[in-house]
């Protein structure tokens, strides 16, 4: 069965009509068309398939690239809510201030109408025949113009503050009420990768037993990992280049750095120069990015008997328990998060000391590039392929691979 766009469709221009009127948008619009247009073109090639294809592991892999461009548009939605939020404190933050501009206005304005009530207006005649001098008379009828005319500008300053109040407070309806048309969205779009997700299962069970099929799983691991190789020195080279340049002039008065942003790097700031903990330090010791998990196929070589093949493994295979959340094992950036055939979506994290971990296998996405992580944040949920839920994770030091068992924590 092929799940039709029903959700996905209006989502997009949902999306598009909420982002914010900046000088991006164009480039937001045109990539969110982008995606729309991919995914529709997915959808239309795994529906002329013959009902033998779709049992395929080419339709597992179409199935994986939808999953993986849905997850992209729910990591717009995400970004969206997330500014909305921040949004809505700043507007709740200034009703508290407005609020309290206009408690001082009225408190000081009753405490001006008290006292005339109590001994009535006091005007510039009487200041004149009660003055023990003419420049006593003077100075009365300036000082009570000036109170006078102070009384007037709070009184405008009073309403001007409670129609700005009244502004302030239209806005953070409207601006309540866009989040919550952006979270169902959301909540719509999730609807849609279990759905795809489901269907993807349907045809994982078909290839379990297929060894015609398996080995297409092979060849496209291999294929994977040489990927993941060139996406490694592509952010090592990427992220060199911008510290470089991260730090290019200096303000001659206060001597303090300029930062300037590579647009191909999702960060703006120099690893190994932040507070981050040593990676290096983890060895040993550190966490399991599945909890409880357990490894079923090693780093370096491993045979598949079945299939009387042998594969080289750039990292580890681990199989979740109960907990299907993938945990990133130390501080650092998401550099990046792509798809590869073989292995799905690829979150990779950059850490201090020219450290990169990679998380493959993964479902739905949590996090988006540029985000900072601590040891523990979840990342995303494992996915399902032929052998289970199965997360495969590696260690690089720049471009060397590290063997994961020698870091993780003895379970």
């Amino acid at each position: 069965m092929v799940i039709k766009l029903k959700y996905l469709i209006p989502v997009f221009f949902f999306i598009i009509e909420f982002y914010p009127q900046s000088e991006d948008i164009s480039q937001k619009r045109s990539e969110l068309s982008s995606i729309k247009t991919e995914i529709n073109n997915l959808e239309k090639e795994l529906a002329s398939k013959s009902v033998a294809e779709k049992k395929s592991f080419e339709a597992v892999e179409n199935l994986n690239k939808q999953n993986y461009l849905i997850n992209k548009v729910l990591g717009q939605l995400r970004t969206e809510i997330n500014r909305k939020e921040n949004e809505i404190k700043i507007v709740e933050r200034k009703i508290k201030q407005t609020e309290s501009e206009i408690k001082i206005l009225q408190d000081n304005y009753a405490t001006y109408v008290k006292a005339i009530y109590k001994k009535g207006q006091y005007n510039e005649l009487e200041s004149l025949f009660d003055a023990s001098s003419l420049q006593q008379a003077v100075m009365r009828t300036y000082y009570l113009q000036v109170f006078a005319n102070q009384r007037k500008k709070d009184l405008t300053k009073l309403e001007d503050k409670i129609s700005e109040l009244d502004e302030s407070k239209a806005l953070l309806k409207k601006e309540r009420n866009e989040k919550l048309l952006l979270a169902m969205a959301r909540d719509d779009e999730k609807k849609v990768l279990t759905q795809k997700l489901n269907e993807r299962k349907t045809a994982l069970n078909s290839i379990k037993k297929n060894n015609k099929e398996l080995k297409k799983v092979i060849v496209a691991k291999k294929e994977a990992q040489k990927k993941t190789e060139q996406l490694i020195a592509q952010l090592i080279e990427r992220e060199a280049a911008a510290n470089k340049d991260l730090f290019v002039s200096r303000d001659k008065t206060s001597g303090e750095k300029n930062k300037i942003k590579d647009e191909n790097v999702g960060y703006d700031y120099d690893l190994n120069t932040t507070s981050f903990a040593s990676f290096a330090e983890l060895k040993g010791k550190m966490i399991w990015p599945l909890h409880k998990g357990k490894v079923i196929r090693k780093f370096g070589e491993n045979k598949n008997k079945s299939l009387n093949t042998v594969t080289l493994n750039y990292g580890v295979d681990i199989k979740a328990d109960k907990d299907k959340n993938v945990r990133s094992v130390g501080e650092g950036v998401v550099a990046a998060i792509d798809w590869l055939p073989g292995y799905g979506n690829v979150i990779i994290i950059s850490h201090k000391n020219n450290y990169r971990t990679v998380y493959s296998h993964v479902s739905e996405i949590f996090v988006s590039e540029g985000d900072k992580v601590k040891s523990g944040s979840v990342l995303a949920s494992v996915d399902e392929s032929i052998d289970g839920y199965i997360l495969h994770f590696e260690i690089w030091k720049g471009r060397d691979k590290q063997n994961p068992e020698l870091w993780l924590a003895k379970n």
